[in-house]
């Protein structure tokens, strides 16, 4: 035997299981289930978001019969703080959670160029990639010395650029740039930083070693040269002394060649002298001595 029992739904219990599925910089995705299993009728939720930031309310009415309900909560700000309660549209009893959108993105390629007294940082326009960014707002600027520990606020721009000057010399510095924070500095952008290790290199840490190795390159590269066109002129030299001195010695020793030794003679002046000196002296032929003539 068995029986059915149906439970009489209790339209004051709060919905189940709040939680956000997916937050960007001007959206959030959150999900419920219904306060009880499966509806059997159509539930209307009201979607209330407080701006924690700003201090403004918005509230929206999602209807739905499924267990399981997906909200989209749109036109956020990048960056913002957001309380996010849902409720039946009876006003039962709610659930909440807190939501933090994504902020801005950081500027990209931040440079630094060195003046005689100052120093210029560059760096290129968020709204190249940050459709909800407007020149406007603007870009601000702090610099870290760390050598005193000290973070200092340089100022915001609408440029692409700001000009910092009064550095000291031998101090090191980090400079941030980002997309400048509202409400009393609770909304801002990621920050974009460059470090600047020696005064006057203009580049960040990665930056300078790279410009250092370029700086050793340029002298290295012409040192190399020149000793290599100077060991070239060197063999030349040495391989035409030696051919003079070949063709000196081919010429000397063809001058003294017997060709009936068939090699060369050579001696001191005063052997030949001797020589001539111990020499029959030849006077004629005698007659029964017969000649012979190769």
């Amino acid at each position: 035997d068995y029986v059915v029992v149906k439970m009489i739904p209790d339209n004051r219990l709060p919905p189940r299981h709040l939680h956000s599925v997916h937050t960007g910089k001007t959206f959030a995705v959150i999900k419920w289930e219904s306060p009880y299993d499966s509806p059997d009728q159509d539930m209307l939720y009201a979607v209330a978001v407080k701006d924690l930031v700003r201090k403004t309310d918005k509230i929206y009415k999602v209807k739905s019969r499924n267990s399981t309900v997906e909200y989209t909560i749109k036109k956020l700000e990048p960056g913002g703080k957001y309380h996010v309660i849902v409720q039946l549209g009876n006003m039962s009893k709610e659930s909440s959670m807190k939501i933090n959108t994504v902020p801005l993105s950081a500027p990209d390629a931040l440079k630094i160029i060195t003046e005689n007294d100052h120093v210029l940082l560059f760096w290129k326009s968020l709204a190249l990639k940050e459709s909800s960014f407007n020149e406007s707002r603007g870009y601000e600027i702090h610099m870290f010395d760390s050598l005193m520990n000290i973070t200092a606020y340089l100022g915001n721009t609408t440029e692409n650029f700001f000009k910092v000057s009064n550095l000291k010399i031998g101090h090191n510095y980090s400079f941030s740039v980002q997309a400048r924070c509202l409400y009393s500095g609770q909304m801002c952008g990621e920050p974009a930083t460059l470090l600047y290790d020696e005064l006057g290199t203009g580049e960040d840490s990665s930056a300078a070693k790279s410009g250092r190795s370029t700086d050793v390159a340029a002298i290295v590269v012409p040192v190399l040269f020149l000793l290599l066109v100077t060991l070239g002129i060197g063999f030349v030299v040495l391989y035409m002394r030696h051919r003079r001195l070949q063709n000196s010695f081919t010429a000397f020793a063809n001058s003294h060649y017997s060709s009936r030794l068939g090699s060369a003679i050579f001696s001191s002046g005063d052997d030949l002298g001797d020589e001539d000196d111990e020499a029959p002296m030849i006077t004629g032929f005698s007659d029964d001595v017969p000649m012979v003539i190769a």
